[in-house]
């Protein structure tokens, strides 16, 4: 069968539409003898049977083995030249209390980046002194309840930055770690490091303003300087970017090494993963190994000791680990024009949609689908997942092949989103936002309860007064609505 001409360059017509690419599926995901997907041990039917469609599923034991296996990777690659490495888990990927837990349980610390994060990591019983604290716009409140609690480090964002943080570490007698974001002009997309407009983003201070800013920094007693920060992208498939910046990086580091201490650099996160069969990401281990080659020699050249270096890996984490899983509403095949051939896409509509993963609608990013309650035999066919929502830019994935006999209840499986899909989604066209559930070791937990229409009523302070006079019994402490969504096994 020939490949669709609307199909694009880099998606190859499977040999068997059934079948999970490794690296982009859980690791634990299997087919049992019924065709039916089972990932930590769970029937995916069994999981639909108990919580409902839309679902955000993680693989626990995939999460936790992957956050010990980039911790090992950098405290390992570095501990080789010298030195020691420290990982925080980016809680923007995905951030709950259990969550917290299992990266604290596997030797990780935890970034956060605004304080309902803080707030979150705080309730999972989190040390303080093991967060990093984020973000280009802090709050006075958030600066306040940060240093208050003790976190670990604040990232300084900003000049008028300094003095808010000096302030809040000053009122609770404290003297508070800071690390400085700073633009290194490296962009790991391209790998353009030279270009000029990297400088144009909302994120950090000018490379060439650090000296004079940690001279501020250090003006305040109240202020520890412990090094400096970058971010040079995500989704990166290789290392050369982080070996670009670490090496712009050591030239500043060394000089500011005249004024004090300076024992720490961050060189931040974004690594990439495979939504695709045809990403190839860089593995972690090597991806560690070059960059502490590269920071050993551009250090050994300076003639400067080795700093603790730290990372911030989230999406990698995560983000292999999750499923959602919808059910089938229609499909729709739609005949096109491809450069003068005559071409037809299917479109298969869910349950779900950009409210519950909107990186595809924000940024045009690709993932991988199958249907995961059956296997079958059918040719396959080029498919577009597509939303319920209101905009024709509701798209879940752009393009992959599902069988040809694809059809309304069958039960669909989209990859890799365990990052960014629940911490981005919404309630657009009032869809209450689904689970998420761990499973493990044939047993499944909800870590965080799925909304219902009676919760974004209970938000409408309207909606009370419509019910009472429209005739319905409304009792104290209760809101009129519909059920919408399952709260079946909430209480686990």
């Amino acid at each position: 069968m020939p490949d669709n001409p609307l199909a694009p360059a880099w998606l190859q017509l499977p040999v068997d539409a059934n079948a999970f690419a490794p690296e982009v599926w859980p690791a634990t995901l299997s087919r049992d003898a019924d065709g039916v997907a089972v990932i930590g041990g769970v029937r995916v039917d069994k999981l639909v049977a108990d919580y409902g469609t839309p679902l955000y599923v993680l693989d626990e034991e995939y999460v936790r083995s992957r956050a010990e296996r980039v911790r090992r990777a950098f405290t390992e690659a570095f501990a080789r030249v010298g030195t020691a490495a420290e990982v925080y888990y980016a809680g923007k990927a995905f951030l709950s209390t259990d969550i917290a837990r299992w990266m604290t349980e596997a030797g990780l610390r935890i970034d956060v980046a605004s304080g309902g994060e803080l707030a979150v990591a705080l309730a999972a019983g989190v040390d303080a002194s093991r967060l990093g604290f984020h973000g280009n716009n802090k709050s006075d409140d958030e600066l306040d309840r940060a240093v208050a609690a003790g976190v670990g480090t604040i990232v300084i964002d900003s000049e008028q930055e300094i003095a808010r943080v000096a302030a809040a570490a000053s009122t609770h007698g404290r003297r508070q770690r800071v690390r400085l974001r700073v633009r290194t002009g490296v962009h790991a997309h391209t790998h353009d490091f030279l270009a000029t407009a990297h400088e144009d983003q909302k994120f950090g201070v000018a490379l060439g303003d650090a000296e004079r800013l940690v001279a501020d920094i250090r003006s305040h007693s109240s202020l520890e300087f412990v090094g400096l920060h970058c971010h040079i992208g995500s989704q990166i498939f290789g290392a050369d970017g982080f070996a670009e910046s670490a090496a712009r990086l050591v030239a500043v580091h060394a000089r500011l090494l005249a004024g004090g201490p300076v024992p720490e650099l961050n060189l931040g996160g974004g690594f990439g993963i495979a939504y695709t069969d045809a990403d190839r990401p860089d593995r972690i281990e090597d991806l560690a190994q070059r960059v502490a080659q590269v920071l050993a020699a551009e250090c050994e050249a300076a003639q400067i000791p080795l700093p603790t270096v730290a990372f911030e890996p989230g999406r990698y984490i995560v983000g292999p680990a999750g499923i959602t899983l919808y059910t089938v509403g229609t499909t729709k095949p739609v005949a096109l024009d491809a450069d003068g051939t005559a071409a037809q896409r299917l479109y298969v509509s869910v349950d779900g949609g950009m409210s519950d993963n909107a990186r595809t609608a924000l940024y045009g990013a690709d993932y991988s689908t199958r249907v995961l309650g059956r296997t079958s035999g059918a040719d396959p066919v080029l498919v577009r997942v597509a939303g319920k929502h209101c905009e024709s830019g509701d798209i879940v994935v752009n393009d992959d092949y599902l069988p040809g006999d694809v059809a309304p209840g069958d039960l669909l499986g989209v990859a890799a989103t365990g990052a960014y899909c629940w911490a981005l989604s919404s309630n657009y066209n009032y869809l209450a936002r689904p689970a998420v559930v761990a499973v493990r070791d044939g047993g499944s937990r909800m870590l965080v309860r799925g909304e219902t229409v009676d919760d974004l009523l209970a938000r409408d302070l309207g909606a009370r007064h419509s019910a009472v006079a429209a005739g319905t019994a409304a009792h104290d402490g209760e809101t009129p609505g519909p059920l919408g969504r399952s709260r079946r096994k909430e209480a686990l």
